[in-house]
């Protein structure tokens, strides 16, 4: 019975030494395929991402007090939301009235690509983008800011030059902070493709086709170089890519922001599907305290298409031309 008690313990022992080492590589394996990373080390942000979500960037009034959702109640949300979206055939609605569709040939259902769910964060569904301050609101501007931007030109009603129109509508940009930053979901082609050396990370977003090219252990340009985008810089904080972004011009205007918006945002891969995206806004000249949004951007298939704006942006001197004949009319 000893020898053979001996006999079994030695055997368990060698199949276990044989063992073990296959379990390891295979937790590696695991490991690997759910944290990829680059040949430097760090996590491997590359491929292309949807922010494609119901969820808005701030929490709905009837939604106060909740910042989540059972898997029930945002089925039943989502499902409300996704029936709502009338865009073919509410004439009445805001949004048509505001870009004269769908009886002139605007916008459709067909042009709406919002996702079909909430943003899941930790195992469960926000109500809103914005997660500080806890109330998922935008804070409030102070006076001097307020009084700022109601003496800014209001571009959507000036029609005096091209350069007065807006700069998505010219083409320049993509609408609603697309490109950030901070990045946040439109109405359509929420794609981005990132592409990350160990010097920089590039991030194309499908809007428009904007370029954001981040510097890695960079320094910011000078104060008086300014860029639409801002001047982002990068470095690495454990497996989390922080991003620092300023020298803004005053053109873009995030929000009602002054041109010394600071966004500080974070990437992280949180799996092979998902990168968790987290983005502070800091102005203190425009917003009483700094605000944080937070979301997932997913994995989806590519490639991310060309975006053709306006074809040609042929519809400015229509839009123009149209403020002349009105002009003319009114004589």
């Amino acid at each position: 019975m000893c020898y053979r008690l001996a006999y079994t313990i030695g055997f368990l022992a060698i199949a276990i030494a044989f063992q073990l080492p296959a379990q390891i590589t295979q937790a590696k394996r695991v490991q690997s395929k759910a944290n990829p990373r680059t040949p430097d080390g760090h996590p491997d942000l590359q491929g292309i991402w949807t922010n494609a979500t119901l969820t808005p960037l701030e929490r709905p009034a009837n939604l106060e007090g909740k910042a989540t959702l059972t898997d029930a109640e945002a089925k039943a949300y989502e499902q409300r939301d996704l029936q709502s979206n009338t865009l073919d055939s509410d004439v009445e609605s805001n949004f048509n009235k505001a870009t004269g569709g769908p009886g002139v040939g605007a916008y459709n259902n067909l042009f709406v690509d919002r996702g079909s769910e909430l943003a899941r964060v930790d195992g469960v569904k926000r109500t809103s983008l914005i997660v500080d301050p806890p109330d998922g609101k935008i804070p409030p501007l102070p006076a001097a800011a307020r009084d700022r931007n109601a003496g800014a030109p209001r571009t959507f009603t000036r029609y005096d030059s091209v350069k007065e129109r807006p700069l998505s509508e010219r083409c320049i940009i993509g609408f609603g902070s697309t490109s950030g930053p901070p990045m946040l979901p439109v109405l359509y082609n929420n794609n981005y493709e990132i592409v990350q050396t160990a010097d920089a990370v590039m991030i194309l977003v499908e809007m428009v086709h904007d370029l954001r090219l981040i510097r890695v252990n960079g320094s910011h340009k000078p104060a008086n170089i300014r860029q639409l985008l801002g001047d982002s810089i990068g470095h690495w904080e454990g497996d989390t890519l922080v991003v620092d972004t300023t020298n803004f011009t005053d053109k873009t205007r995030f929000r009602g922001s002054s041109e010394n918006l600071h966004v500080i945002e974070r990437f992280r891969r949180v799996d092979v599907n998902t990168i968790l995206y987290r983005a502070t806004v800091d102005d203190p000249a425009t917003f009483t305290r700094q605000w944080t949004l937070e979301y997932p951007f997913v994995a989806t298939a590519g490639p991310v298409y060309e975006y053709a704006c306006h074809e040609g942006n042929y519809a400015m001197p229509d839009i123009l031309g149209g403020a002349r004949r009105l002009e003319a009319e009114q004589k």
